[in-house]
């Protein structure tokens, strides 16, 4: 994780930004809505960032009020749209549509840009994967402010998983997006892992990756159950850029994996340990875990 985003629904909430930041490392963001005094609030406990819609906190006075404190502090807000979020006017005019959701972000967009504030990021999810992926593919013709990409209410772990993966990672191929997030109902470190993956899948970002075929009538070792303890016994290689590959059988486990940077080919009782494509040797299946490790250990520096 590299940015934390909180809300902040009361006074209470943002006096908490203040403890929250003295334990964190990286940026704390407030969630505001309505109230422009709790923006104000989270920016004098030392907020790094706002997430606020300009058009949902009253008078034109409160925003200005906002805006010079924003700018005394340095301080970027991000204008968050979501189709369940519509103006009454905008679902009129538009319906729950990609231009509907767009037009309602640029709305306030204007009213940053009128109070003369550029500091900006900009997000329109929806729960929709193809509206939401429309709706930013529209947003980046119209903008140059940095897009925040997201699938809202996305779902539960795996259906959650897959629509942010799908949504997000459409739009990060076409070279849209500048930061993300997925949202889960489930434990947000889940969220996070996600988020690496999809980044790592792209080859956007560097880490340990993983790679394991998905069983046949080949396959004579207990594949699944060593790909998960491989994962859980390499998490202190997570930041280095290796591929390592668990594959099933000796019949095509080399030649498939032969970009991995190591790997283990199973076989009937025992399997093979390789390293970029090449036979290191044989070992028993009870001992395959460990030599693995043994051998990356060998061959990186931490």
């Amino acid at each position: 994780c590299e940015i934390i985003r909180v809300a902040v629904p009361n006074l209470e909430s943002a006096k908490a930004i203040t403890k929250i930041k003295k334990q964190i490392k990286i940026p704390l963001i407030a969630d505001i809505h309505f109230d422009y005094k709790l923006a104000l609030a989270s920016i004098e406990a030392g907020v790094d960032g706002l997430r606020l819609n300009p058009g949902n906190i009253g008078s034109q006075l409160n925003v200005l009020k906002v805006v010079d404190a924003v700018r005394e502090k340095k301080i970027p807000i991000r204008i968050g749209v979501n189709s369940g979020s519509l103006s009454k006017d905008c679902i009129k005019k538009y319906g729950v549509t990609a231009r509907g959701i767009v037009e309602s972000a640029l709305e306030h967009v204007h009213i940053l840009e009128s109070a003369g504030y550029s500091e900006m990021k900009i997000s329109v999810k929806a729960s929709s994967v193809p509206l939401t992926i429309e709706s930013y593919r529209l947003l980046s013709q119209k903008v140059n402010y940095p897009l925040h990409l997201g699938v809202t209410e996305a779902g539960t772990e795996v259906v959650g998983a897959i629509k942010s993966s799908v949504g997000i990672g459409t739009l990060l191929a076409e070279g849209i997006g500048d930061t993300i997030r997925v949202s889960l109902t489930a434990d947000p470190i889940k969220e996070i892992s996600v988020a690496r993956n999809i980044l790592k899948a792209l080859h956007l970002r560097k880490g340990l990756e993983i790679i394991s075929c998905p069983t046949c009538g080949r396959t004579q070792i207990k594949l699944i159950k060593l790909a998960h303890e491989v994962e859980k016994r390499l998490v202190e290689f997570k930041d280095k850029d290796l591929i390592i590959a668990v594959m099933g059988c000796v019949v095509n486990g080399p030649g498939e994996a032969r970009e991995a940077d190591f790997g283990i080919a199973g076989g009937i009782g025992e399997g093979l340990l390789f390293q970029k494509g090449q036979i290191v040797k044989k070992v028993p299946e009870n001992l395959l875990l460990d030599e693995l490790v043994a051998l990356i250990r060998a061959n990186v520096e931490k």
